[in-house]
């Protein structure tokens, strides 16, 4: 039987090897607009400072904007919610990490979200239908899926693949406005005139194609990672059953978090918006079906040490 040790080695090289995708997309991408343009490497050097600025912004200040974005407050202490600040600091002190700050979302919906740039700038929030309405070891659960994100660093991750998103998008979006506005070759032989031409028709099938690939590698990505931190989280509490409960309460709520969007979506344990995920709306969710999540806790079985 599989170990939790073997689910986290499998979705960490799953997880590389979309990204190693993204970079891929991303050479072909420079290689086509390298072959099409006269304009030499400025407008790819261009869209690299502009997307590179985006993400070393949403670095530094991306967990606030999205503790601000969410309705958050706090951070609170241990005197203004015993029970749930003694249970992240146990967590904390289990896995090893400083104790993180710690956000009240006000929504019945059961949700929980990890945010920071690394572990000693982490946040967690929880929302209050969380705390009220699990029990102790479904709360753990949630919370340890939750520090498994801070511990794996995902939120760095997930940045990395955020500006490889608009990297790509922001390329196939250069290569036609450039194209339209008179860049490239002109004149030449007939032959020249033909290898303008296929180049200009794959620029074409790039600038539809490209942001369409990149979004939904984004989206298996996040996936990806919310396999990871179930599976880490099992490990923190060696209790993967916790989870799994808490997982199928949350399949029967309908109620979405009033301050949900698209931007911090994928920061949830579970889609915000709602957790019914059905048919070709699997590709394009942030986040897996819970189904097949509390299949993969319950294959786990007993936590190996």
């Amino acid at each position: 039987m599989a170990t939790t040790y073997d689910y986290i080695s499998a979705n960490r090289r799953r997880s590389f090897v979309l990204v190693a995708v993204f970079i891929l997309i991303i050479g072909l991408l420079g290689w086509t607009i390298d072959q099409a343009l006269e304009a030499g490497s400025v407008f790819i050097v261009i869209g690299v400072l502009v997307a590179v600025g985006m993400a070393v912004g949403g670095y530094f200040g991306g967990d606030r904007l999205a503790l601000v974005t969410s309705g958050a407050h706090g951070p609170i202490d241990r005197q203004d919610n015993p029970y749930l600040w003694r249970m992240v600091e146990n967590l904390s002190i289990t896995a090893g990490l400083p104790v993180p700050q710690i956000y009240l979302i006000d929504s019945p919906q059961i949700n929980a979200f990890a945010t920071g740039r690394d572990l000693k700038h982490a946040s967690v929030a929880v929302t209050t239908g969380a705390v009220e309405r699990l029990e102790n070891e479904e709360l753990e659960g949630v919370l340890a899926h939750e520090l498994s994100h801070v511990r794996n660093l995902d939120i760095r991750f997930m940045t990395l693949v955020t500006v490889l998103v608009g990297i790509i998008i922001m390329f196939g979006d250069l290569f036609w406005r450039t194209r339209w506005l008179g860049g490239g070759r002109r004149g030449g032989n007939r032959s020249a005139g033909q290898v303008q031409a296929i180049l200009l028709l794959i620029g074409l099938v790039l600038l539809i194609l490209a942001p369409i690939i990149a979004r939904l590698l984004q989206f298996a990505v996040s996936r990806r990672r919310e396999f990871l931190a179930d599976a880490a989280g099992a490990l923190l509490t060696r209790y993967p059953e916790g989870l799994a409960r808490a997982l199928e309460k949350i399949a029967q709520t309908t109620e979405p978090l009033s301050r949900a969007n698209n931007a911090t979506a994928h920061l949830f344990i579970s889609n915000p918006f709602g957790p019914s995920v059905r048919g070709l709306a699997k590709l394009f969710s942030t986040h897996p079906p819970i189904p097949e999540r509390v299949a993969a806790l319950r294959a786990m079985g007993g936590v190996d040490s």
